[in-house]
């Protein structure tokens, strides 16, 4: 069961590891990635930064896609981490997710700021606005203690 799905391109850390952990009460992180598995010293340093007591699981978006619609995954309270908003856009719209939380973003040239760190260029806030008209909330929120920001008046 999706708990919740965050785009985070920092992936697992402190807010992470330990604010949304509790506020989902997710036992399973998966962290869902078309760049983290070509990167073995990555991997494994994010997930050093666990919390005892939650397994994480990195497959490529795809891969990811193709165990949530298998239920395979249906047995934990998943808590889906995402780098970007595309591929937020690709798991959320592939399995219908109630909500994407927007947590942290890159800043590049030409970008929009959404709110706190969260940023989107042209492509993501069109997906953006996909997904909001499919019925999927997407907010912004740092950590689990901020205030939600509804972006839906934004793009």
């Amino acid at each position: 069961m999706i708990r919740a799905l965050r785009v985070d391109y920092r992936l697992i850390h402190g807010q992470v590891a330990f604010s949304y952990i509790a506020k989902t009460g997710a036992d399973c992180i998966l962290l869902a990635s078309d760049t983290l598995l070509d990167d073995p010293l990555r991997l494994q340093t994010v997930k050093l930064t666990k919390p005892q007591n939650v397994k994480v699981v990195a497959k490529t978006v795809e891969d990811g896609i193709a165990a949530l619609k298998s239920g395979v995954t249906d047995k934990y309270k998943l808590l889906i981490i995402c780098e970007n908003i595309g591929d937020a856009y690709r798991i959320a719209t592939a399995v219908n997710a109630e909500s994407v939380n927007l947590g942290g973003t890159c800043d590049n040239e030409g970008k929009k700021h959404l709110g706190q760190a969260v940023y989107a260029n042209e492509k993501e806030l069109e997906q953006l606005r996909e997904m909001t008209a499919k019925g999927i909330y997407c907010f912004v929120q740092g950590a689990a203690s901020d205030k939600e920001i509804d972006i839906s008046k934004q793009i």
